[in-house]
C-alpha cells in the first residue's frame, strides 16, 4: 500500500462533474487530497495494482467507460484487502434498478447528484462532514 493519507477517490468520468465536486468539497474545507479516477479500469488499477491506495472514502459514479460503477463496487466488496472501504455512489442516474443494484452489493450510501450547483455544494459539504469528519473507519486502514 503506497498511500496511507486521508485521501477521497473521485471515480468520475466527466470533467465538468469533476471540477464541481472537487471545487464543491474546497468551498465545505474539506482539506483531504482527492485522487481522480476518469473510468473504472484506473479505478480498479488505483485500488488493486502494485502501488495501491487505501481512500479514507470513494465517490463513485455510476456511469463510468471502460468498466461501469457497479462492477466496480462488485470488485470492491469482494476482496478483503478493499471490502471495508465507505463507497458513496454519487451519481446523476435515476433509475431505481441502480439504486437496488448498489445496495445489494455493499454500497454504504447512494446519492443523486443535484442539477443546481448550490444545491450540489451543500450535498458535497454534508457529504464531506460525515464521511471525512463524523465518520470512523475501521483501524486496518
Amino acid at each position: 500500500m503506497a498511500e496511507s493519507t486521508r485521501l477521497i477517490l473521485l471515480v468520475e468520468d466527466d470533467p465538468d462533474h469533476e471540477l464541481l465536486t472537487i471545487r464543491a468539497l474546497k468551498k465545505s474545507n474539506v482539506a483531504n487530497d482527492v485522487r481522480v479516477a476518469r473510468d473504472g479500469e484506473e479505478a480498479i488499477n488505483l485500488l488493486f495494482g502494485p502501488n495501491a491506495i487505501r481512500p479514507q472514502v470513494i465517490l463513485l459514479d455510476l456511469k463510468l467507460p471502460k468498466v461501469d460503477g457497479l462492477e466496480v463496487l462488485r470488485r470492491i466488496r469482494e476482496s478483503d484487502t478493499t471490502r471495508m472501504l465507505p463507497v458513496v455512489v454519487l451519481t446523476s442516474s435515476d433509475e431505481e434498478r441502480d439504486v437496488v443494484r448498489s445496495y445489494q452489493l455493499g454500497v454504504n450510501s447512494y446519492i443523486r447528484k443535484p442539477v443546481n450547483f448550490n444545491d450540489f455544494a451543500e450535498a458535497t459539504r454534508q457529504l464531506g462532514m460525515y464521511w471525512l469528519v463524523l465518520n470512523e473507519v475501521p483501524p486496518t486502514f
